[in-house]
C-alpha cells in the first residue's frame, strides 16, 4: 500500500465502537477511510460493531468474524484494515480463515509515512516506528528478511528462522538509533548555534491537513509539500519570515497530529518535534472548515502534553475561513485569528499579531544613537522591532525607541551605551 503501486488494492475497513460517542466514531472511521484513499486504497466495504469491549481474541465477535469472512471473498478484497491496534494473537487468530492481508491503524499511517518521509532522518525515524512495531508481530506471519551479514558464523546452533528474524530486527534498531544519535547530536549543534544567535523561531502545529503547509509556504516563501492529503508533510522545514516592522525570525514546519496517533510514532518522532520545543512562539493552526476542529484542538493540546512541550506562547491560528463550518465557534478568542492562508492581506494580519504577540516577550528600549553609529543602527533595524527611529539634526543623532530580545548581544550593547551616553 505505497504509492508505487500502479493498481489501487480493494480495502474493507473494520471499526468497533465500544463507548457511547458515536459522533467520535463514527469520524474516526471517516478518517480511516481518507488516510487509506491517501495510503492509494479503495474502500470497498465497511463493518461496524458496537461491543461492550474489544473481543481478546478476534477484535469484533465472532458473528461478525464469520460475516467478514464472506464479504472479503464476495468483494475480492486486498486487505483489511482495523480501525484499532491490533494485538498480535488478534491478527493470528483473524488471519486463519480470511485470506486477504490484515493490518490495523497503526501498520496504515506507518505506511503513509514510510511513502512521504523525504530526508534521511525521516526515513530512519519511520524504519524505526516499523521495526519496533513489527518485532513483538513476528510469530506465525512467516515474514521472510534479509539478513545483514548471515552465514557461517553467524548464527547460534539450533536457530530457529524466527530468532534470526527476531535478532536481525534487533540489530538493525540499534543500527538506527546509533545514526539518529548522530543526527540529533548535529541538530544539537544547528540549534545551539541559533540561540547563540538568539533567533526567535516559530513553530507551525496542528491537526494533519490543518493547512500548515500552505501557510508556511506563503508566509515564509518556501517550498514545502503541499496537498489535501493527511500527512503531507513528515519532516521538518525551517526558513526566515520578515514580520512588518523589518525584523526577521525564523520558522518551521512540523508533522501533523492526528487522534490515536501510535505510541511509536509519538516516541519516533520525539527528536523531529523538538523544533517545538526550542519554539519561542507556536502556531496552532484548526482547520475551520471541518466540523471536528474542537476535537482536533483538543488532540494537538494532548499530544503537546504527551510530549512534555513546555508552557510556550500560543497563537490559535483559524484557518480556511472562506470554508468556515456553518457550526464554527472558535474554542479560544484570547489568542486567536481567523484566516485564509490563501488571503494575502489576512497573512498580513497574521505577521502583525506574531509581532505583537513578540513584543510581550521583550524588552523595550530608548536610546540616542550618533549619526556617526552606523553599525548600531543598521542593528536596530535588522534585529530589534523598530517602532521610532527620529533623526535630530542639530544633534547629528537618532533617537530610536523598540523592542529587543533579551539576553543577546544587541540587549547588552543597548545597555552599555544607555549607561554611558
Amino acid at each position: 500500500m505505497n504509492e508505487t503501486k500502479e493498481s489501487t488494492e480493494k480495502v474493507i475497513l473494520v471499526g468497533c465502537q465500544t463507548t457511547d460517542d458515536t459522533a467520535r466514531f463514527e469520524y474516526s472511521m471517516e478518517e480511516l477511510a481518507s488516510l487509506t484513499e491517501t495510503a492509494h486504497g479503495q474502500v470497498v466495504a465497511s463493518i461496524t460493531q458496537n461491543r461492550d469491549r474489544i473481543h481478546p481474541s478476534t477484535y469484533i465477535g465472532k458473528g461478525k468474524v464469520e460475516e467478514l469472512e464472506v464479504l472479503a471473498e464476495e468483494m475480492d478484497a486486498d486487505i483489511i484494515i482495523f480501525n484499532d491496534e491490533l494485538s498480535p494473537s488478534q491478527v493470528r487468530n483473524l488471519s486463519k480463515n480470511i485470506e486477504a492481508r490484515i493490518i490495523d491503524r497503526t501498520q496504515l499511517i506507518l505506511d503513509i509515512f514510510a511513502g512521504r518521509a523525504r530526508s534521511k532522518e525521516g526515513k530512519l525515524q519511520v524504519e524505526l516506528a516499523q521495526l519496533q512495531y513489527l518485532l513483538p508481530r513476528l510469530g506465525g506471519q512467516g515474514l521472510q528478511l534479509s539478513r545483514l551479514g548471515a552465514g557461517i558464523g553467524t548464527r547460534g546452533p539450533g536457530e530457529t528462522k524466527l530468532e534470526s528474524d527476531r535478532r536481525h530486527i534487533r540489530r538493525r534498531i540499534d543500527d538506527i538509533k546509533s545514526q539518529l544519535n548522530v543526527i540529533v547530536e548535529h541538530r544539537d549543534r544547528y540549534r545551539e548555534r541559533r540561540k547563540r544567535n538568539r533567533t526567535f523561531q516559530i513553530a507551525l502545529v496542528g491537526y494533519t491537513n490543518a493547512g500548515k503547509s500552505t501557510l508556511f509556504n506563503r508566509v515564509a516563501e518556501a517550498d514545502s509539500f503541499e496537498e489535501n492529503i493527511l500527512f503531507a508533510t513528515l519532516d521538518p522545514m525551517t526558513r526566515k519570515v520578515i514580520l512588518p516592522s523589518g525584523f526577521s525570525a525564523l520558522i518551521t514546519d512540523t508533522v501533523g497530529f492526528i487522534q490515536d496517533l501510535p505510541t511509536t510514532l509519538v516516541a519516533a518522532f520525539r527528536s523531529t518535534l523538538e523544533e517545538v520545543r526550542e519554539a519561542d512562539l507556536l502556531l496552532h493552526v484548526v482547520d475551520m472548515a471541518n466540523e471536528e476542529y474542537y476535537q482536533h484542538e483538543e488532540t494537538v493540546h494532548k499530544l503537546l502534553a504527551d510530549l512534555e512541550i513546555p508552557a510556550i506562547p500560543q497563537i490559535t491560528v483559524y484557518n480556511k475561513r472562506d470554508l468556515v463550518h456553518a457550526d464554527f465557534v472558535p474554542s479560544s478568542k484570547l489568542d486567536s485569528i481567523e484566516i485564509s492562508a490563501l488571503n494575502a492581506d489576512d497573512r498580513m494580519k497574521l505577521k502583525q499579531k506574531i509581532e505583537d504577540t513578540m513584543i510581550e516577550n521583550m524588552e523595550y528600549y530608548e536610546v540616542v544613537v550618533p549619526a556617526s553609529n552606523g553599525k548600531l543602527l543598521a542593528q536596530l533595524k535588522n534585529e530589534s522591532i523598530l517602532r521610532s527611529l527620529v533623526f535630530e539634526e542639530e544633534e547629528q543623532q537618532y533617537t530610536c525607541k523598540g523592542y529587543c530580545l533579551h539576553d543577546t548581544s544587541l540587549s547588552g550593547q543597548l545597555q552599555a551605551y544607555k549607561a554611558t551616553r
